[in-house]
């Protein structure tokens, strides 16, 4: 399985709907980054995601998934399941 990473925050029930999500589908290795702690994390996440200042920003591998309902709507188009797997 590849790297998933999270950047979450404290207080934000998109992020626990991310992560229980993800525990569901298989995935509970995941790595969360709390930008709320770290600013430089939350610079870090801006540049990976294009500036998105949302939390979660989900990345699995080298993919940018996006935030919780990119993540739902990529399992509903079938691609969640390839992309946990490594394909």
């Amino acid at each position: 399985m590849p790297k998933i990473e999270l950047y979450t925050t404290a207080i934000c029930p998109y992020c626990v709907a991310a992560k229980n999500y993800l525990v569901d589908k298989g995935a509970a290795a995941y790595e969360e980054i709390r930008v709320d702690r770290d600013p430089q994390r939350f610079a870090e996440m801006l540049s990976r995601s294009g500036n998105r200042r949302t939390v979660p920003q989900i990345f699995i591998g080298a993919t940018h998934v996006g935030g919780f309902d990119d993540l739902v709507a990529l399992d509903r188009a079938g691609g969640l399941a390839p992309l946990l797997a490594g394909d």
